[in-house]
């Protein structure tokens, strides 16, 4: 999907490693919420709490989750992330992103 209808948009930034991670959070009527955000290139670590699903509308980057190996991720792609886990990036063009929480 494109857009999102009937939504609430948080409008401070949440602002990563020193602000070359950027998202804003939107919370839908049903109780779930997504990030929308914007990664420039370098190398990152994240943490999760819930299990994720990190949706790239375009860039490129490189992700190793838990116990794999480093996978190529384009604009048009997807990848899940565990729930309790931390993950590798290697972002290698401004990446634009949507992440979806499992919880």
């Amino acid at each position: 999907m494109s857009q999102f209808e009937n939504v609430t948009i948080i409008k401070a930034a949440n602002l990563y490693f020193e602000g070359k991670v950027s998202s804003r959070t939107v919370l839908f009527a049903d109780g779930s919420r997504k990030t929308l955000g914007l990664m420039l290139p370098g190398e990152y670590t994240f943490g999760t709490e819930a299990a994720e699903v990190m949706e790239i509308l375009a860039g490129q980057l490189k992700v190793r989750l838990p116990g794999e190996d480093w996978k190529n991720i384009v604009g048009g792609q997807s990848f899940d992330v565990p729930a309790n886990a931390k993950f590798d990036l290697i972002i290698e063009a401004p990446t634009d992103y949507c992440c979806t929480y499992i919880e």
